[in-house]
């Protein structure tokens, strides 16, 4: 873009115009099939405009990751962070990552596909913003089952999310609306902890 006095700087939004632009494309045609040409067309930027703000596809992938990453970081701190009973807080945590699964299954495909294709720093960073998720799921779930270890929290976490990412691995054939639902009662299966209706002296866990 250019000032009035003809000065050119560089446009702040376009960055993330080519991130869409690449998030819609890796979600119609896959990642391996989409170029840095076909994202900056889509884009709506034309010869090595893609080039100002990233090297190459793989550092596209890196920073969708990273996107994805914070956003699911900035939900669960919000969400633990609502002065909500333990029971609604992860119940909430599990509605916010069944979103994100069946909305935006491409990106959990494109995760577990490619994450291993990426330079050791960025996997070993995005690995980090990982674990810093998966422990805001592990300290509800200790306050509502406290007989658990760390370690059994953290597998039946892990265990949790796992069941709920399986909608990215294969068409069940079901019709959207109904995925959330299953995909939460799976996930709350796996974690085994009181729903929220139930009265607060029940919940310590299973017997």
């Amino acid at each position: 873009m250019s000032t009035a006095e003809g000065v050119r700087v560089r446009d702040p939004g376009r960055r993330d115009k080519i991130l869409q632009a690449a998030a819609e494309l890796v979600a119609r045609r896959g990642y391996h099939a989409v170029s840095l040409a076909d994202i900056g067309a889509a884009a709506g930027i034309v010869g090595s405009g893609v080039y100002r703000h990233f090297t190459s596809k793989s550092a596209i992938l890196v920073a969708l990751l990273d996107q994805v990453m914070h956003r699911l970081l900035d939900n669960a701190a919000r969400i633990v962070g609502s002065g909500q009973d333990d029971a609604l807080v992860l119940e909430a945590l599990v509605a916010d990552q069944v979103a994100f699964a069946v909305n935006d299954r491409y990106l959990v495909r494109l995760y577990q596909r490619e994450v291993h294709t990426l330079p050791e720093s960025d996997r070993r960073r995005l690995r980090r913003l990982q674990r810093h998720y998966v422990e805001e799921w592990v300290h509800v779930l200790g306050g509502l089952r406290p007989e658990l270890t760390d370690g059994e929290a953290r597998a039946i976490v892990h265990a949790a999310i796992g069941a709920i990412h399986s909608v990215a691995s294969y068409d069940s054939g079901l019709p959207p609306h109904q995925q959330p639902a299953l995909l939460g009662s799976v996930a709350h299966a796996c974690l085994r902890a009181p729903a929220p209706s139930e009265p607060a002296a029940d919940r310590r866990g299973p017997a």
